[in-house]
């Protein structure tokens, strides 16, 4: 006999929403997994028709539950079981991210990136260190010409 109820933190795990169940769980005890704008419980029980909305930072997934799968299933058969409901705005949000390079550091902290390197061994070399300092130093003289 199919069942007709499960656990959300089983069910999301079968759906291969989340890569092990321990995930899974842990997300619904931190509130990253909701139901009507609820956040649920590992325990929670879905049936078919439910909507579940699963928060992985930047994006807020929707799914909604078309039946309880008999275990996990694989990535092929998924489409059977749950229909992917996330508005677009969530994907292009994504893809903004993806695009802006956001590195989750703050300023000024970790190892320099290459890019930073590359600046400060270039600020370093003599020839553009003097040029930077000649050139402020002739409008500096220029400044003073026109007081006169």
């Amino acid at each position: 006999m199919p069942k007709t109820e499960e656990r959300i933190d089983k069910w999301l795990w079968c759906m291969r929403v989340f890569k092990t169940r321990t995930i899974a769980t842990d997300a619904c005890k931190k509130g990253r997994v909701m139901m009507g704008g609820v956040p649920v419980k590992p325990s929670r029980m879905v049936k078919p028709g439910d909507v579940i909305d699963v928060r992985k930072p930047p994006v807020t997934y929707s799914f909604r539950v078309l039946a309880i799968a008999p275990g996990r299933l694989g990535a092929r058969l998924v489409a059977d079981y749950l229909e992917n409901i996330t508005p677009p705005s969530q994907y292009e949000l994504l893809e903004m991210t993806k695009i802006s390079g956001f590195v989750d550091r703050q300023k000024g902290l970790g190892r320099p990136t290459k890019r930073d390197s590359r600046e400060l061994s270039r600020f370093k070399e003599e020839s553009y260190a003097d040029s930077f300092f000649l050139d402020w130093e002739d409008d500096d003289d220029n400044d003073n010409d026109d007081n006169d």
